[in-house]
Parts: structure tokens; sequence; C-alpha cells
């Protein structure tokens, strides 16, 4: 997923077309909250230019990642539409409203923004379809369980409870 400045420029009238397989899984070091991931499927244009490279993205995957609640391996598909504009030479006419990238030496490399799209994807919270999977963490013990907020919202506390059949009470002396 890289091309030289000369590269580019070759093919500036043709056109580039992307459609790749892109391994990635060195992620699971970078963030210890991704289990696994699968290979990226990464696909769109390049418009080229003399002066920019501009990318049009979708990078498309799956990645394991523990649920909130329980800890179970969640698999969460994920897929990231981007445009991502690389400046082949410094110049000061550029619109600064894109967000651009400069190119560090004579090479486009879009390995680095894959990953960190990717990165930025991951959501705060995951929470697991089925409570009572295997190997997660349990939902009852001793003393204690775990409420949902339906059940908490229908629950009355017991210290008003008695209050429930005041007005009863009070009919039935009358």
């Amino acid at each position: 997923m890289e091309w030289t400045i000369s590269q580019l420029n070759q093919l500036q009238h043709k056109g580039l077309s992307i459609d790749e397989i892109v391994d990635v899984t060195e992620l699971k070091e970078l963030n210890n909250s991704i289990r696994d991931i699968s290979p990226v499927h990464v696909t769109g244009r390049a418009d080229l230019s003399s002066l920019k490279v501009t990318f049009h993205l979708t990078i498309s995957g799956t990645m394991i990642l523990p649920c909130s609640r329980t800890l179970v391996d969640v698999h969460y598909p994920f897929e990231i539409t981007t445009t991502e504009t690389f400046m082949l030479r410094h110049t000061s006419d550029f619109d600064t409203d894109e967000e651009t990238h400069q190119v560090q030496g004579d090479v486009v490399d879009l390995l680095p923004v894959i990953k960190e799209l990717i990165i930025l994807e991951i959501p705060m919270q995951v929470f697991c379809e089925d409570m009572n999977a295997e190997g997660a963490a349990p939902q009852e013990g001793e003393d204690w369980q775990v409420i949902s907020e339906e059940d908490k919202a229908k629950q009355i506390d017991p210290r008003l409870a008695g209050l429930a059949n005041f007005f009863n009470d009070d009919k039935k002396n009358e």
C-alpha cells in the first residue's frame, strides 16, 4: 500500500484503483482491547495531480473485542469510508480545510493511515448478545445479581413497599 511519487506521476493519466487485502495484525500489540483482527479489505480509487493525491477509500474487516460486561469475545464488524489527501509538494496555495498528510521522502504510504483509522473505529463499549456464553463472567452469585435497566425500573424500593397498600387500607376502615 505504498507508491513512490514517480509511480503516481506515471499513473496520473490512467488513474489508480485500489482493491487489496491488508494484514494489520500488529494492531493487537498497539491496542490491548483488540484481541484479534481479520485481514482488512481496502477498496477505492485515487485522484492524482502534480501537487496532491486524494484517496477515496472504503476499509472493512472484523475485530474481536472483549465484551464490556462479561469479557467474552465479541466479533465487531466495521466499515470505514474516508478521503485522505497527501501533499506531494509543499505549497501555500492549498485549501487547508481538508485533512492532509505531508509525504515524508518520496513514498506515499497508506498503511499507517489505515491503522490509525481502524484504531479510531474501536467503540468505547461493546456488548455480547448472549449473556450466558461460555467463558462469560457470572451474572449472579451469593447475595448478588446483575440487574438490567428495565428490571430496575420495575422494581419497587423495599423501604417504600408498605406505601403501595396505604390507600387500600384506608378504604377498608371506612
